[in-house]
């Protein structure tokens, strides 16, 4: 079976390494794996989005029109995506950034206040974490153990440090949506 999320939000939210944390995590699991990161010019506040697509069959093209599901981080994220997701799909929302409630009734909308979570542990840049956190906890295909071991690969040899506060993040994120 074939699973395709899209991450979107500002740059500087971490939008690009959750979508490589589930790159990793599907690798983690065996599948075939692809991730497709998209943002603009501007290194903080300007717009960016990936796709992972995971699959247990050969993957025809990294390109989604209706994913099964979406992380979305602020406003003009859940305004593009929220139509797009296909019926009976996964839309996690970051609420402290976002001003209105899901309108549709035919997904799973996931709603919690992650950055706000992020911050109580710390540091609101765990916010993507605590997000991938939500949607593994409540999506069947995505697992927890995986994604644990795909922030392991994705943290770099200097930010190792940072594994066990995203764990705890990530543990958040699932424990809040539970």
């Amino acid at each position: 079976m074939q699973n395709e999320t899209v991450i979107a939000g500002f740059g500087g939210q971490g939008v690009l390494f959750t979508g490589k944390v589930m790159a990793y995590a599907g690798l983690e699991s065996g599948q075939n794996v692809t991730w497709l990161p998209s943002y603009g010019p501007e290194m903080r506040g300007g717009t960016a989005n990936c796709t992972v697509v995971i699959s247990d069959s050969e993957i025809g093209s990294p390109q989604v029109m209706n994913p099964r599901a979406a992380i979305v981080m602020n406003q003009p994220s859940l305004e593009k995506y929220e139509e797009l997701i296909a019926p009976d799909g996964y839309l996690v929302v970051n609420t402290t950034m976002v001003n209105r409630k899901v309108k549709r009734d035919d997904i799973h909308a996931i709603e919690l206040p992650g950055t706000e979570l992020a911050e109580e542990l710390g540091d609101k840049r765990l916010t993507n974490v605590v997000m991938l956190g939500a949607l593994a906890a409540k999506a069947d295909f995505l697992e927890l153990r995986s994604v644990e071991k795909g922030i392991a690969k994705s943290l770099s040899e200097g930010k190792q440090s940072l594994f066990e506060l995203n764990l705890k993040a990530l543990k958040t994120g699932a424990d809040y949506v539970k």
